[in-house]
This record gives structure tokens, sequence and C-alpha cells, in this order.
């Protein structure tokens, strides 16, 4: 479920902790990390959970419609089938989710006037109506849920039930949605573990993402004496700090993941400086990084294994 880049921006976060927070001890950021990657799978059971609760509201909207004393055509017409369907029902019937639900204390988290409110206003769309009236199949009910979860994601109130739980929902967002949609996809699942296979991979987590921190924090005099000198004019204690773990993290993975290709490392640094600092970090942490990798490659610090690694 985690890819490296998400990995890489969780662990730039605990090293900024670090260095901010004089408290903080090397082995108190490592817990952190394997908290923060269980909060990432809770994080997508979580969100989960949330689209299950939205649709069981129609089945209340349903008895309601057909308490009216002057219903209209539509109300009439009117199911909860947006609940009671094939895929729905699997996820209802699906007793080790339920209880991994249970587990992590969901039903406490959730605003239930906020579910109310996000099932009231899609269920006034006109995707919801033509659902409503037309023959269902398992794709027409797939078809609905991507929706509604496409109309969640720009609703406050679901992303302030998602933020209110969960601090990792900006930072996690594309790869939960990613996630969720598949999962959805799946249904009716297989097997009621169906939900497990989106555990985030030992190889991403701990062979790369936690080895990554423990190298970078442990390396960093090391790794600043590579790093100071193609400084130049620059004053490295006056570096943005997120730049300064930046370039800390990517000569750390140049020198230390020899199956990471050298320019992935520095465009995935790029990237994150053009994303998290400050406007010009883009472009001097691609100067320093295209530099160091001249250097290191001749100096023969970096080894890559495989044909093009290096380039």
């Amino acid at each position: 479920m985690l890819s490296r880049r998400s990995v890489r921006i969780k662990v730039m976060q605990l090293i900024y902790s670090l260095d901010r927070d004089e408290s903080l001890k090397p082995k108190d950021i490592y817990k952190s990390y394997t908290d923060n990657i269980d909060k990432s799978f809770e994080l997508f059971l979580f969100c989960l959970n949330v689209i299950f609760k939205i649709t069981q509201r129609s089945t209340e909207d349903m008895k309601k419609r057909k308490s009216k004393h002057l219903p209209s055509e539509y109300d009439k017409t009117f199911s909860d089938k947006l609940y009671h369907n094939d895929l729905l029902q699997d996820i209802a019937n699906n007793s080790v989710l339920n209880k991994r639900w249970e587990s992590l204390n969901f039903e406490s988290m959730i605003n239930e006037d906020y579910v109310q409110k996000i099932y009231d206003e899609f269920s006034k769309s006109s995707a919801y109506k033509e659902f409503i009236n037309e023959e269902t199949s398992n794709i027409s009910v797939l078809r609905l849920l991507l929706e509604m979860f496409r109309f969640c994601r720009q609703n406050e109130y679901f992303n302030e039930i998602l933020e209110d739980n969960y601090f990792n929902w900006v930072d996690d967002k594309s790869l939960v949605v990613g996630s969720v949609k598949k999962y959805l996809k799946l249904l009716p699942a297989e097997s009621k573990n169906s939900f497990t296979e989106f555990l985030p991979e030992d190889e991403t987590v701990k062979e790369f993402g936690l080895n990554l921190l423990k190298k970078t924090v442990t390396n960093k005099d090391k790794v600043m004496e590579h790093i100071i000198p193609v400084l130049e004019n620059w004053d490295h204690e006056r570096l943005a700090l997120v730049d300064t773990i930046l370039l800390q993290m990517a000569v750390t993975e140049l020198l230390e993941f020899p199956t990471i290709p050298a320019k992935v490392t520095l465009n995935e640094y790029v990237e994150l400086a053009k994303n998290y600092s400050t406007a010009k970090s883009k472009e001097f942490v691609n100067g320093i990084l295209d530099k160091l990798m001249g250097e290191l490659t001749e100096s023969g610090h970096i080894v890559k294994e495989g044909r093009g690694l290096v380039e």
C-alpha cells in the first residue's frame, strides 16, 4: 500500500522532529516510524468504514420516504440498494473486517451528524438518482460507489472526519484513495482477509524505510562531510532545515542502497524539496545532488548493482 515516496516523507518528518525536539532520542523516532506505518493501514480501514457508514444511511432514507403521506414518484421507487447489494453486504457480513473495525474503536471516532450530512448531500446528486431508477448490477453499484467516494473526497465533512482522527490523511491521501478503490473493485471478495492484502510490504517499510531512517540518523556527521564541501558559498548552518535533511537522506540513499538507481534518488528528493520546503529549494537540492552524484561516483563511493543504475 505504501510507496517509497510516502515512506521517504515519513522519514523526513521524523528526522525533522528529532532535530527540533531535544527530548527525543533516536529510539523514540524509530518507534514512531513503526507506529506511523500502522496508522497508514488504519487510515485505509477507517476510510473504508466511513464509506460503509454512509451507505447504511440509505436504509433510513427509504423508511422516511415510504412513510410520507404524499410520496413522489421518486419516493415510491426509492430503495436502499446503495446498502443492500452484493458488494456492501459482502462488507457487512465480513466478520473478520468488522472485528478489526471494532478493535480499532471506529464507532466512537465517527461523527454521525457529518455522516448524515454527507449522505444527504450525495443523495441529491444526479448520479445517485439515476442509480435508483436503473437496473441494479454489481457494475452499476461499483460505479456509484466510486462516484460517491470521489464526491466524499471533495466534501468538507468527510475530510474533517478523516483529519480529526488521522494526522497522516493529507500525506497518505493519494495512497489510501488508491487502496480503497482497489478494495471496492475486489468486491465481493474471495476471502474475508482480502483487506490484509493492503498491509504495507516489509520490503518497502522495513528493508528500505526503517533502514533509511536509522542510517541517516546514525551516519549524519559522516554524510555531512560529503555535503559541506559541495555547498561552496552556502553556509550549511543557514540552510533550510528541510533542505539539509533531504540532502542527508539522499546521500545516505545513494551510498547505502545499491539497488536504487542514482537518478531515481535525485528525482525523488528534488520532488520532495518542491513539495515540502522553500520556493527555491527544488533548484538548490537538484544542483547540489547533481554535483554530489558526480563526485561520489568518480571517487567510487557510489556503487550500484545492475546496469544503468548510476546514470
